[in-house]
């Protein structure tokens, strides 16, 4: 069975794309930092008939992120590494001259440097996999200038061109930067929590992810809207 890593896995997108792959019959290794609800995020991905391993623990510690491969490893190999788990920099969001330079070191450290760490860890193995695969979850705000998300947008950026050059370093891999577009949850509601304008679950673009792993396009940025319009 292929496995994969998925960070940021207790809810949300993160959640959404592990009920996905289990039902595809994957093997996980699920991230995130609240013990609690990621057991119960990994005993409903578990009833698909997949092996879940659930490792609480923060992705900017490399102890955990050297832990999350280990385990990756014993379920037999790393083939694909998601890397969902974001941090805000400031919640709510704020304009820049306000955005708290430790929320923003936050935000790069989560977003950005945690990335890179993971990719560096599990980079033997996924180079084993007859189909290495990297996806990083960007965001439109990383492309569009958008106030008060300017913090998170630069950590975003900054996750985009570590994958475009990850992608020109490593061309066996497949490395794919997805922006999902809008989605109700829990971290656009700590940004914005005055907007309560409808938006789509984050189970409504998980069929993108799933076109990109059953096509596999050559490496680069795709929008999930784009994908979900071309099926």
């Amino acid at each position: 069975m292929p496995v994969a890593i998925i960070t940021g896995a207790s809810k949300g997108l993160g959640r959404a794309l592990a009920e996905a792959l289990a039902a595809r019959g994957w093997d996980l290794v699920l991230d995130a930092r609240d013990a609690g609800v990621l057991t119960r995020a990994a005993r409903a991905v578990s009833a698909h008939g997949a092996r879940v391993e659930a490792l609480p623990g923060d992705v900017t510690d490399a102890g955990h992120r050297a832990e999350l491969v280990a385990t990756a490893r014993k379920l037999g190999g790393v083939d694909l590494v998601v890397h969902n788990a974001s941090a805000l920099g400031a919640e709510p969001l704020v304009r820049l001259a306000e955005l708290p330079l430790e929320g923003l070191r936050r935000a790069l450290e989560v977003n950005t440097v945690a990335a890179l760490g993971l990719v560096q860890e599990a980079l033997p193995l996924l180079r084993e996999s007859a189909a290495g695969t990297l996806i990083t979850v960007s965001s439109d705000a990383a492309a569009e200038a958008y106030e008060m998300w300017g913090g998170y947008g630069a950590s975003k950026a900054a996750l985009d061109h570590l994958a475009a050059v990850l992608a020109v370093e490593e061309p066996q891999l497949r490395v794919w930067a997805v922006d999902p577009g809008d989605m109700a949850t829990d971290l656009y509601a700590a940004a914005v929590p005055d907007d309560d304008a409808p938006r789509p679950a984050p189970a409504s673009v998980v069929p993108a992810f799933l076109r990109l792993l059953d096509e596999r396009p050559v490496s680069g940025r795709y929008g999930a809207p784009s994908l979900l319009e071309g099926r």
